[in-house]
């Protein structure tokens, strides 16, 4: 990065159609300069009015000064707060430090708090800054469709109350994704949530291979679970943040020209694959096979090698060699009661979606006509079968539309080396959403926070690569 800025700087966006930019991104881009239209014309008023009273008392001159000085920080230090609070949602959200001690339970409620508070921060913040609630790229139009689908769905619910809550708790996940699409207009606010989120998961891939190692079966005395609740304390949900996060960490790694920061991320890699083992989550290897697979691909320069079906079998040797023999009989084994059971969940969940395709049973009433009282444990089913088909070709259309923006970012080597972070991030998100597609077909996690969080870094990049990106001569302009 060729460019300090501080984590609260204010970059305001606007829409764009232009095809002529080398970076095009349909729906917004960067201002060439630091000072919005906005702004411009507030300095032009104060600049008139200075003209008006030129011949007043020095009193009122050094007002208009002081009126202009703070108008400037208002600019410039624009959802400032609203990151803030964003920052300590995701906190709460990784962390939920209630967990850890009964002295704390007064915590318990203290994210869905952040949230409201910083929605009503946000909100005028951003109607006074652009005059809108929010920048509309496709993928956030996408997800408000999501959610009206959600509420169409619940007054033919069986249970319209299950639903209610399911939908108010899907809401709390759009409106904060909402946030850190419009909130994080600076690769340093970027990187800063990509240290919380990856001390959250050292700690949780730390405790996990501890658990394994002293035999600390939580679940069912077979298998460990997250040391953190909520999202991450059933294993396979874990296994999920671990593979959708390792690209990530591998870019951070392949961007960094620092040795120490470059031995941490090696660090921290294989930390994060040894908990993935250690969930003992077929779907978490599969994943993972996919992770590798893509983003082994996509770092190839356009050599005839292919490189990424190299890298699959290779990766799947190594970690079979190096694991436990019971991972390996778990791995192996396809036909035990947990598979057949998510097997028939899977040809339930399609009959249902057939039989309700327009608004489905309502969110979060599978679990009522399952076979098991379980979910679908497939998130495609998940929300056709919950609130209607035409819902789950918009969700597949919302992944989809993440992806193809990422694509749309030079590949590193077109880029200069220095510039190379955002390009480097671009290609372990593309293998984060390969991985989270094929991951997810086995997880009920549609309306959970983990792909939300990708869509939304995907977003922030493509906003950074018009003014950071410098393309190399005869370059290509897709990764």
């Amino acid at each position: 990065m060729s460019r300090k800025t501080d984590p609260f700087d204010y970059e305001p966006l606007t829409n764009t159609r232009s095809s002529s930019q080398t970076f095009r991104d349909d729906e917004f881009k960067i201002q060439s300069k630091r000072e919005s239209h906005l702004e411009k014309r507030f300095h032009g008023e104060q600049s008139r009015k200075s003209e008006e009273v030129n011949s007043e008392p020095g009193t009122i001159q050094q007002k208009q000064e002081k009126d202009s000085t703070a108008g400037r920080f208002i600019f410039k230090s624009g959802h400032g707060v609203s990151f803030a609070g964003l920052y300590l949602f995701t906190f709460l959200l990784f962390f939920r430090p209630y967990e850890f001690s009964p002295s704390l339970m007064w915590l318990s409620r203290s994210a869905l708090i952040t949230a409201i508070v910083t929605l009503l921060i946000f909100v005028p913040t951003q109607l006074g800054l652009e005059n809108r609630i929010t920048v509309r790229p496709r993928e956030v139009n996408l997800v408000l469709i999501l959610v009206f689908f959600g509420l169409l769905s619940i007054p033919l619910a069986f249970d319209r109350t299950r639903a209610w809550n399911a939908w108010v708790e899907y809401v709390k996940v759009v409106i904060m994704f909402v946030v850190m699409v419009n909130v994080v207009r600076t690769e340093k606010r970027l990187r800063a949530i990509f240290l919380l989120v990856i001390v959250a998961t050292v700690v949780l891939s730390v405790s996990a291979v501890n658990d394994y190692r002293n035999g600390i079966m939580a679940l069912g005395g077979t298998r460990i679970a997250g040391s953190i609740g909520g999202i991450f304390e059933n294993p396979n949900d874990l296994a999920l943040h671990l593979v959708t996060f390792l690209p990530i960490v591998i870019a951070l790694l392949l961007a960094s020209s620092n040795i120490l920061a470059q031995l941490f991320y090696v660090l921290v890699s294989l930390v994060m694959l040894g908990a993935t083992v250690v969930t003992f989550s077929r779907s978490g290897f599969v994943g993972l096979l996919f992770v590798v697979g893509a983003f082994t691909w996509k770092l190839r320069r356009r050599n005839k090698a292919p490189v990424g079906l190299v890298a699959i079998p290779v990766i799947l040797l190594f970690l079979l060699a190096v694991a436990p023999s019971s991972y390996r009989d778990r791995i192996a084994t396809t036909g035990d009661a947990s598979a057949e059971a998510r097997t028939g969940e899977l040809k339930r969940s399609i009959y249902l979606s057939l039989t309700h395709p327009i608004f489905g049973l309502g969110m979060d009433n599978f679990v009522l006509f399952s076979n098991t009282e379980h979910a679908t444990h497939n998130a495609y089913t998940q929300v056709s079968s919950e609130i209607g088909i035409p819902a789950a070709i918009t969700y597949i259309l919302f992944l989809v539309a993440a992806y193809k923006r990422l694509r749309r970012i030079p590949h590193p080597k077109d880029v200069e080396e220095k510039y190379r972070l955002v390009p480097y991030l671009a290609v372990g998100l593309q293998a984060s959403l390969i991985g989270y597609m094929a991951t997810s077909f086995f997880a009920s996690v549609a309306f959970l926070w983990y792909v939300y969080y990708l869509v939304a870094y995907g977003i922030c990049l493509s906003r950074f690569s018009e003014s950071s990106a410098r393309v190399l001569p005869d370059s290509t302009t897709s990764s």
